[in-house]
């Protein structure tokens, strides 16, 4: 089980890619993961980055810590969402930590932070920065 304090601290912290790729592509059907860790290499990190099959504009990119705790998913034109209050959520929401509840809350995404849905090297870059991962490779032109 993980606090709301160390859920927050890891998102706080900066992260860097232990094996950076020269490229990241994101082809239809892919699924890939990569290993990221913070300054110290104390703790380590994983960046799942997912996008649609059929409907190339469905992404997901998650930040998990200690291999299975979610800490950020933003989920692009996926299925809509219900938090636990009740509350839906269009298929574009932010899923976050908290305590509790692992990643059961999602929330409006921010236009201001993410700033172009549409281009999924663009939202990957503001998903890197919203998640303070360090230097991320470039997006090779979006293959479809």
């Amino acid at each position: 089980m993980l606090t709301q304090a160390e859920a927050d601290e890891f998102m706080r912290v900066a992260k860097h890619f232990i094996r950076p790729p020269a490229m990241i592509t994101i082809p239809r059907g892919v699924d890939e993961t990569y290993e990221l860790a913070a300054p110290n290499d104390r703790e380590r990190f994983l960046l799942d980055v997912w996008r649609g099959t059929l409907r190339l504009s469905k992404l997901k990119f998650q930040n998990r810590v200690r291999a299975a705790v979610i800490l950020v998913r933003l989920d692009v034109e996926g299925a809509p969402h219900t938090n636990p209050d009740g509350v839906r959520l269009p298929g574009t929401h932010l899923h976050l930590f908290k305590e509790g509840f692992d990643d059961k809350w999602a929330y409006p995404v921010d236009s201001k932070v993410f700033t172009l849905l549409s281009d999924p090297g663009k939202t990957f870059h503001d998903f890197c920065s919203f998640c303070n991962i360090e230097s991320p490779p470039p997006v090779q032109g979006v293959i479809t």
